[in-house]
């Protein structure tokens, strides 16, 4: 082997090293400390004075923001590969260099405008999307784990655990749960850390209530994972090639982030906000309304919504207004006149045959802003992690082309440890939609909104019940 060979193979290897130290440290590392805070030099030179600036004013932008938000934003920029740190809500120098990586790439767009904000969430709920991630309870080991179903599409149930593998078995997920009077943390620890021929140990962090090992094999890499509670100790280990590390760093960080070893004290992070528009203040009786469901604007003052979202809701309001019912049809739908609904954003309808191999994202309004959850085609109907309160909820493909409105969503909705998992929920579909439109006079747009699923979020509405 020639020299120059020889070096980019260390070369690579030494990447290696490094990115699965990275990876450790960040999932692993507090917030504050993972992301390194740019601090000011008094010897630095005159252009480090605007970058520092421009750091201190992304700072106070984003710090500015609701911690939900400031999450969600994290999340998307995981799942744009822009971000490789924990999601935690706190401001550094990885969540600055990742907010200007991303502005780069989306030619300008600013992350902390509204609009450039709903296109970065919709963009990372695509990603997100397009990998199936999932987050559910895991019935073999008791935690919550977000798993890339997409990648990961077998699963085979063990003992106290789950494996999930990709189809040619170069990528594994195996969750793992030791009762107490078991495995510790520190014969696990002894275990992942102990010396063997065909293993080197890249990166190794032990805490009182958690471990975390990283580690490289001839031609693998692999990252775990426990934590130690009243339970017990829960876990996982996540195994793959080298050669799918760019695509798979960003899985195995989506994962940690999503990984709750004890459900009963905590919930996972699921859907990402987007934020809506401003919403009016309200007074009067209004302040006791409760959110019977979601509506879509689709002309001035037009409002599309499910006809079960107005069961039993005698007073409809949108914002501060009341709303009225215009129209209705056999289908399942409802054209509601609300004068404080926000800019319309006309429907263009998805005629393209929608299976479970297309990615689809439902929108539904929260407290804190629009949802935009991911989900999955089954025969007519879409399965998402959807909360109460989600009916009338407009489902998009990708492209941000409508693909129907949640029909009707359950009463009393399973709970799993505390949170709803994916639920599938029938759909109304986007050919009733347009034909029901079309006999009231609103035309159906003939291209896609620019922005996507972000850009059709601005015109979800929450409809209150008083």
């Amino acid at each position: 082997m020639d020299s120059g060979a020889s070096w980019c193979g260390r070369s690579r290897r030494a990447g290696h090293r490094r990115a699965a130290h990275l990876l450790a440290l960040l999932l692993a590392a507090a917030p504050a400390a993972a992301q390194n805070q740019p601090q000011p030099s008094r010897a630095a030179p005159a252009a480090a004075v605007p970058a520092y600036a421009a750091y201190e004013s992304a700072k106070a932008t984003f710090e500015a923001l609701p911690e939900p938000e400031r999450k969600a934003l994290q999340d998307a920029l995981v799942w744009t590969g822009d971000f490789n740190a924990v999601v935690s809500g706190a401001f550094g120098r990885r969540t600055f260099e990742a907010l200007n990586a991303y502005r780069a790439r989306s030619q300008g767009a600013d992350p902390f405008d509204p609009r450039g904000r709903a296109a970065l969430l919709a963009a990372g709920a695509a990603a997100r999307n397009a990998a199936r991630f999932r987050i559910a309870p895991d019935p073999g080991s008791g935690a919550v784990m977000g798993v890339p179903e997409r990648l990961l599409s077998k699963r085979t149930a063990l003992a106290a655990g789950t494996r999930w593998q990709s189809q040619d078995g170069r990528v594994t997920l195996e969750t793992r749960a030791y009762p107490p009077g078991g495995e510790t943390l520190d014969t696990l620890f002894e275990k992942a850390t102990a010396p063997l021929p065909s293993r080197k140990v890249t990166y190794k962090l032990k805490r009182p209530d958690t471990v975390v090992v990283t580690a490289e094999t001839g031609a693998g890499l692999s990252y775990i994972r426990y934590a130690a509670g009243p339970a017990g100790v829960r876990g996982f280990l996540f195994g793959y090639d080298k050669a799918l590390a760019p695509e798979v760093d960003r899985l195995v960080i989506a994962v940690a982030n999503a990984f709750v070893p004890f459900p009963d004290a905590a919930a996972p992070a699921g859907p990402v906000a987007i934020p809506s528009a401003p919403a009016r203040p309200e007074t009067g009786a209004a302040q006791t309304s409760a959110v019977a469901g979601a509506g879509l604007t689709v002309a001035p003052g037009r409002v599309l919504t499910a006809a079960s979202v107005l069961e039993g809701c005698a007073a409809p309001r949108i914002g501060a207004a009341p709303a009225r019912q215009r129209a209705a049809d056999p289908s399942g739908l409802v054209l509601l006149e609300a004068p404080g609904a926000p800019a319309p954003i006309p429907s263009v309808a998805r005629t393209e045959p929608v299976d479970a191999e297309v990615g689809l994202i439902a929108l539904a309004p929260s407290p804190d802003g629009v949802v935009a959850a991911p989900g999955s085609a089954v025969a007519g109907d879409v399965v998402a992690a959807l909360q109460p309160g989600s009916a009338g909820a407009p489902v998009l493909d990708r492209a941000g082309r409508l693909v129907g409105l949640v029909a009707r969503y359950p009463a009393t909705p399973r709970r799993v440890a505390g949170i709803v998992p994916p639920a599938r929920l029938p759909v109304v579909p986007a050919g009733a939609i347009t034909a029901f439109l079309a006999g009231q006079g609103i035309a159906a747009a003939k291209a896609p909104p620019a922005g996507g699923p972000g850009a059709v979020a601005q015109a979800v509405v929450g409809i209150a019940c008083r």
